[in-house]
């Protein structure tokens, strides 16, 4: 590891505190003038450090930087984890992952996607220093690949809780996968399987996030102004590493107890589905007037409420009900 490398390294671990420029040298075996020279190095890439004559180094108080030391600081969970600045998409990687036979729980986690990934096909804003993009590689035991849709409820879950305890910030949920803070969408989740041609049974599955920490200096691009938002207000030391933290712990703890609920099923009985209950509490669309869109149609409903699966229970005008596994809603503009 290169001078520089050790110490971004070590003024990460020091959380916005001056570290002198003698205790630096001795904790990385370096001459005090290589540590200036590192230092004028990461200044020049962008870093925002702070020198100061009789008190040393700091990286100043607004810098976020995404890291893998930064998460691993305060991630709980047991995950295999990498960290890149830019990528084309962190899904592509984890399903080539998968593909290659990656065991679970590998997770990719990216400061920048050039090609990001959203529903139906669509690109997904990915711009470099303000958002999260992460995915994880998962294997778990679904006889049924249809169970393998709660992991994106577990997901959204899991990001709501991370943004209020992290932001301070509430989030509620859209169905099925979008995560909204006052009315503007901060969060978007893709996830994607593959099943095991032979058995019809699931492969692996692989759940992509992507969230917007910060707006974008200049804002938000024109075709999404109107409805992007981000999870915080203002820079925040670290925000978005511990921000990537907490979402990967709350996961891995409501990813354990579906576990559980797969083996309660195998074994003829009913899962507790707990994080159903949360999600339930944070769906806004319950008791909206909304649009069921598909491929083929457009049909105006009423989401009456949720199974405890989440699927989205809709009446339809004619009073027929519908429970929607998956799928695309619009709330009509008079309820938003």
């Amino acid at each position: 590891m290169s001078t520089r490398d050790k110490l971004l390294e070590l003024l990460i671990s020091s959380c916005g505190e001056f570290v002198s420029g003698t205790e630096v040298a001795a904790r990385l075996g370096v001459s005090g003038t290589a540590v200036w020279k590192a230092a004028r190095k990461l200044q020049k890439e962008g870093y925002n450090i702070d020198a100061v004559t009789r008190k040393g180094y700091r990286l100043s108080a607004d810098t976020d930087l995404l890291t893998r030391n930064g998460i691993l600081q305060d991630l709980q969970s047991d995950i295999r984890l990498e960290v890149y600045d830019s990528v084309d998409s962190t899904n592509a990687i984890c399903l080539t992952a998968g593909s290659q036979g990656e065991p679970e729980v590998f997770a990719a986690v990216a400061g920048r996607q050039t090609r990001g990934r959203g529903r139906r096909g669509r690109s997904f804003y990915s711009p470099a220093d303000t958002g999260i993009y992460m995915s994880l590689l998962l294997r778990p035991p679904c006889k049924d690949p249809a169970q393998a849709l709660r992991l994106t409820t577990i997901a959204a879950v899991a990001v709501c809780e991370a943004i209020e305890a992290v932001s301070g910030q509430i989030a509620r949920i859209k169905w099925v996968n979008d995560v909204y803070i006052s009315g503007r969408k901060v969060c978007g989740i893709l996830t994607e399987a593959s099943i095991s041609l032979e058995g019809g049974t699931l492969d692996y599955a692989v759940v992509g996030i992507g969230i917007n920490a910060y707006e974008p200096e200049g804002g938000f691009p024109a075709d999404i102004a109107d409805r992007a938002g981000a999870a915080f207000s203002h820079r925040v030391s670290n925000g978005r590493s511990r921000l990537t933290a907490k979402v990967l712990d709350r996961f891995m703890h409501y990813y354990g107890l579906f576990l559980k609920d797969l083996e309660t099923e195998s074994a003829g009985g009913h899962g507790e589905n707990a994080y159903a209950e949360e999600y339930r509490k944070r769906c806004f669309v319950i008791g909206k007037n909304i649009d069921v869109i598909t491929p083929a149609s457009r049909r105006e409903a009423v989401a009456t409420g949720l199974t405890d699966d989440c699927r989205l229970i809709v009446k339809y005008e004619d009073g027929s009900v519908e429970e929607l596994e998956s799928g695309e809603i619009s709330i009509r503009t008079r309820d938003q």
